[in-house]
């Protein structure tokens, strides 16, 4: 069975468990332990810990998570009405391959029972492995990942946290329908890299103009499947990672505030920390952005996938050439796009024909410009 692959809470994290008020949210949690594994069929959201950090070079520490488990179950919860257990871990294999093997079969089972997987690492090549886990699902995948850098190596360079995105894009079978990246710096990534971006019609936003502008992530966040943060897109002043040391990225307000956004989305299925490398054991900004996620997921407003269109109100603006469709959620007031699709043979976008963006893009069109996401959105339904 695939959860044969996940080790039970240690003693210390259990006896610490045990000592906490009935407020605390470790008290409020199902707990995989030596005598009982939760019922899956009953929970909500899973935090699995991942041991593996092989293929990091930069990872100096071994992964322990006990620290960051005691940090997150000490905060008190909000008023959550989701079910929540801690599946405790799973370790390295004897190859990385293995541990590969074991993420993507209990990430993969966890989602199709519509639990949502929380899974700690260890290194960020893990990713590859949430990715492969959505294989037997059938799906294609909108992939975000919170980073600053692409992640890009070559065709046949082994999966590591400095180039499973180029292994995502190549190997077989390939589910990857979007990947955007929130976060990147400009110096960390070659023009070559930023220009392959724009080849494959990705998307990618600089730190700079999502510090500027917070909200420019919802509508991503929005139309994605799997989430991964790598820790070393957060400055080391708020992450605790003087190793290799980070004097720019995202605040602690910030990357807690992309993480609700995640949380927030009806279409995340899997959301993944990575490149856990801090100084301070217990990496409080790491239990920070679990318990946002957690946070946001208690605000979901069930808008997808759309079983009607009653109750948004729908903008039509002509533009020279086209003629775009918006519509505005009257419970949320979240906007939507409609993409047309061609319906002469197969494409990947079907389900994808409302697409989320923001109420500036609908200004925008307002004034005859088309929004970069349409456009994009078009260009991969063509090919």
């Amino acid at each position: 069975m695939e959860f044969d692959f996940l080790e039970p809470l240690n003693d210390g994290i259990l006896k610490f468990i045990s000592s906490l008020s009935s407020q605390e949210l470790g008290s409020k949690i199902v707990l995989h332990t030596q005598d009982q594994f939760p019922d899956i069929n009953k929970i909500n959201i899973a935090i699995v810990g991942v041991l593996e950090d092989r293929r990091n070079i930069n990872m100096v520490n071994e992964v322990n998570l006990t620290a960051v488990r005691k940090k997150l179950y000490g905060m008190f919860p909000g008023n959550w009405d989701a079910s929540i257990a801690d599946l405790g871990d799973i370790l390295a294999g004897d190859s990385v391959e293995d541990t590969y093997f074991a993420v993507k079969k209990v990430v993969a089972a966890l989602i199709k029972n519509k639990v949502i997987p929380i899974v700690l690492g260890g290194s960020q090549d893990l990713t590859y492995a949430l990715y492969r886990a959505y294989d037997d699902l059938e799906q294609m995948v909108n992939m975000v990942a919170v980073d600053n850098k692409f992640d890009f190596g070559k065709e046949n360079e082994t999966v590591s946290a400095n180039s499973y995105l180029t292994q995502i894009i190549i190997n077989e079978p390939n589910n990857l329908f979007n990947y955007c990246n929130i976060g990147y710096q400009t110096y960390y990534n070659s023009q070559e890299e930023i220009d392959l971006i724009e080849k494959l019609f990705f998307d990618a936003y600089r730190l700079g103009e999502i510090s500027n502008n917070i909200a420019l992530a919802e509508p991503v966040f929005r139309d994605a499947d799997l989430v991964s943060i790598d820790l070393n897109s957060v400055k080391s002043s708020a992450s605790g990672n003087m190793v290799s040391f980070e004097p720019n990225g995202f605040n602690g307000k910030e990357i807690c505030a992309l993480a609700r956004y995640a949380g927030i989305s009806d279409k995340v299925s899997s959301f993944g920390i990575f490149n856990h490398n801090s100084t301070l054991p217990e990496s409080p900004i790491m239990a920070q952005i679990i318990w946002y996620f957690i946070e946001g997921y208690h605000y979901r407003s069930k808008e997808y996938p759309f079983g009607s269109r009653t109750n948004y109100l729908k903008y039509i603006v002509p533009l020279e050439e086209e003629e775009l469709v918006f519509y505005k959620s009257d419970k949320t007031e979240r906007w939507w796009i409609e993409i047309p699709f061609e319906t002469n043979g197969s494409n990947k976008l079907k389900r994808n024909t409302l697409l989320p963006c923001s109420y500036d893009e609908y200004l925008s069109a307002c004034n005859q410009e088309l929004p970069e996401r349409w456009w994009k959105a078009q260009r991969k339904n063509a090919l």
